[in-house]
């Protein structure tokens, strides 16, 4: 553990409101910048919280110096790939224009280590159903090219400066914090689970199935789902590997196994005890049938143990979360 802070950008949101409490209950002196956007001041449970902008070049260079903060875990971004089409410039603009502001301030800073939430949209639409850290990254929408122009910044700012960082790719995160503390809220979530919670509780009309001709087993896409508390734990991992003289690192974030879009409406449905409106549409373009992660080096590499590789837990924990909402709102 270190004396300094980890700072998380965007702390505040769904994954990173997750890390923040997991490095809290480590024992790490942490401070959130979260501009609240899309994130929730009530989600961050532990350490310091400044709302403000990456793209903000002094604030971010007087956090890092107040917080001595070594450590930046960086997950402020736009995520949704519709959007990224039809508004590129906003992605470009906040996903690698302010990720650059952030980079310039880390260095003037003397930030040492640097963790980035990238994603598997890297990789587009891959020829094999697995992707493994070295298939060729082809991102066929703005917000998986943005994602990647971060990753060739840090690789380029690596090889200039004695900066490491571990670059994180995501595939479908889900679940929440099984105690319901905190969890997935934010409006207009695209993430099937979610979505699917969603339904069940009488949030939305119906739920969505685009495309059932697909060459997979129940014709349905298959994605490689992992629990948000194991995505959150590899980011501390990750931290404890860079300070262990760790070598920059790029990982993929998942199980090594998927589920269909069917699987997971099923479960949902049996875990919550009564069917799902679902209405079955055409393919959207740009979605592959299957992806799936290549995942063995990050266990390697970083000694992740996940301890939520389980659909139902999955399933129980987005329901429990949305029931707990609802009754929020009441």
């Amino acid at each position: 553990m270190s004396s300094n802070s980890v700072l998380v950008t965007g702390g505040a949101g769904y994954i990173g409101s997750h890390t923040v409490r997991q490095l809290g209950e480590a024992g790490e002196r942490v401070v959130t910048l979260d501009n609240l956007s899309k994130g929730f001041r009530e989600a961050v449970l532990h350490g310091d919280f400044v709302e403000g902008d990456t793209s903000d070049r002094e604030l971010v260079s007087r956090v890092l110096r107040e917080h001595k903060v070594d450590t930046v875990i960086h997950f402020a971004a736009h995520t949704i790939v519709p959007e990224s089409v039809e508004d590129p410039l906003k992605y470009y603009r906040n996903n690698t224009c302010a990720t650059r502001n952030l980079l310039e301030c880390c260095v003037d800073a003397g930030v040492k280590h640097f963790v980035f939430s990238s994603t598997a949209a890297v990789y587009g639409i891959p020829d094999d159903v697995q992707c493994w850290e070295d298939t060729p990254t082809s991102p066929i929408n703005p917000y998986g090219m943005s994602k990647l122009m971060t990753e060739h910044m840090l690789r380029d700012l690596g090889a200039a400066s004695d900066l490491r960082f571990v670059i994180l790719r995501y595939f479908n995160v889900a679940g929440c914090d099984p105690e319901g503390r905190i969890g997935q809220s934010t409006p207009g979530a695209t993430l099937l689970m979610k979505v699917a919670a969603e339904q069940a509780m009488g949030k939305r009309d119906a739920l969505y199935i685009f495309g059932t001709d697909y060459p997979t087993p129940d014709g349905t896409g298959v994605r490689d789902y992992i629990h948000v508390e194991d995505l959150a734990a590899a980011h501390l991992n990750a931290i404890d590997y860079l300070r262990g003289g760790g070598e920059s690192q790029i990982l993929n974030c998942g199980y090594g196994h998927g589920y269909s879009v069917r699987e997971v409406i099923d479960m949902v449905q049996k875990v919550h005890g009564s069917p799902l409106n679902v209405i079955e549409e055409g393919r959207r373009a740009g979605d592959p049938p299957a992806l799936i992660a290549g995942a063995t080096k990050v266990r390697e590499v970083l000694g992740w143990q996940p301890k939520y590789d389980d659909l139902e837990e999955i399933a129980r924990s987005s329901l429990a979360w949305e029931r707990k909402l609802l009754e929020r709102s009441r």
